[in-house]
């Protein structure tokens, strides 16, 4: 099968304006259905006290008390960040 398209009294310009539209058209259209997905960052004792500035002993004294959750593999401990900072509480003054 041979499809064939002829542009009658369509000058290149037409064209490619007519090709423009239909692709931003489409970009668009796809633009409001695309999620980007964020790779989870994990954060380790360490660097979560050096986060807040704190030493390693109050992360853990959080992890008890329920405020961090931890995660583990093996004897490695550690947080995401996006739990980190959804702990977080804002301060009224």
């Amino acid at each position: 099968m041979n499809n064939q398209i002829q542009f009658i009294s369509v000058t290149p310009e037409q064209l490619q304006k007519e090709i423009s539209n239909g692709v931003k058209i489409q970009l668009q259209e796809f633009l409001k259905h695309f999620k980007p997905v964020q790779p989870a960052e994990y954060l380790t004792r360490q660097q979560v006290a050096q986060m807040f500035d704190v030493d390693i002993s109050t992360v853990h004294n959080w992890c008890k008390s329920g405020k961090l959750k931890p995660l583990g593999i093996g004897s490695r401990v550690y947080f995401l960040r996006t739990d980190i900072e959804a702990c977080l509480i804002p301060l009224n003054q």
